[in-house]
């Protein structure tokens, strides 16, 4: 099962293209996207059928927007690949997940425009985790049970905020508007043959900067949140950006940072592609 966000309203991608949800439910569920996570199980059941002969839009028709438009929470972890911890000069610690956050406000949609702040802009390709179900000191054996989806995400960073001494600013660094893109779609697990080991990757302007697989998480997705959940309560709709590969720009010699009319396409195998362009601030 693929959920998008046709124009604001929500949508099962099918072979035949995207069904409006509410319309081929006759109002059994609401065309808000965001409240469909709230009722997970009972729209699973629904779409395994539901959909079955409803009218379709051709996908390349629809404009897709964020398909976690305005999550509770937004969760990410850092420094959870090796090769990552290594290229920024930093020690990692099985016995301890670095976590930060990221406002909703900077959400976006898998294709769009962002406009620049001052700074050092960077880039992260992330795989996003969708809660399903809420989960409160958990059990990494239960973790998958309640999770909804995964999508592709991009965790963008103005690296100069962030880092600024003396006290680092990582949660605001990494929120301005547009610095949270996802989508295309939140495909639910059981498409995924195995969803611990994905490729993932990014290229900027059609050049590679980061490839690799999400098998080499240091804490996997059902640690993550297992972990998560023995201090926060995670909500159906949460999002978890599981932290990045090597290969971002602020680590290379010379520094590769986003500019003006730069193109920056983010993959995640068995999920898909999200593309964000870039502007000088107004």
């Amino acid at each position: 099962m693929q959920i998008v966000n046709a124009a604001g309203r929500l949508g099962l991608l099918t072979d035949r293209g995207v069904v409006d949800v509410a319309q081929a439910s006759g109002g059994l569920f609401s065309p808000d996207v965001q409240a469909v996570y709230q009722r997970w199980a009972e729209f699973r059941a629904w779409a395994a059928t539901g959909a079955e002969g409803a009218s379709a839009r051709p996908l390349g028709d629809v404009r897709l927007d964020s398909p976690v438009p305005r999550p509770p929470q937004v969760f990410a972890i850092g420094l959870n690949y090796l090769d990552h911890a290594e290229e920024a000069g930093l020690e990692v610690s099985t016995d301890s997940m670095v976590v930060f956050t990221k406002f909703p406000s900077s959400i976006t949609g898998p294709d769009t425009e962002v406009e620049l702040p001052r700074g050092s802009v960077d880039f992260e390709a992330e795989l996003v985790v969708v809660m399903g179900e809420s989960a409160h000191r958990i059990d990494a054996s239960e973790a998958w049970g309640r999770v909804a989806g995964l999508t592709v995400g991009q965790d963008l960073s103005e690296r100069e905020m962030q880092l600024r001494p003396p006290t680092p600013q990582f949660n605001m660094g990494k929120s301005f508007p547009g610095f949270a893109p996802m989508g295309p779609a939140v495909v639910s697990v059981d498409e995924f043959d195995d969803p611990d080991d994905l490729a993932i990757g990014c290229t900027l302007n059609g050049v590679t900067m980061q490839q690799s697989r999400t098998k080499l998480m240091i804490f996997p997705v059902a640690e993550i949140i297992a972990r998560l959940s023995q201090t926060v309560t995670l909500a159906p709709g949460d999002v978890i950006f599981t932290g990045t590969p090597s290969g971002i720009g602020f680590a290379r010699e010379p520094k590769v940072l986003i500019g003006p009319g730069d193109e920056l396409v983010t993959t995640i195998e068995g999920i898909g592609t999200i593309r964000t362009g870039f502007r000088a601030a107004s």
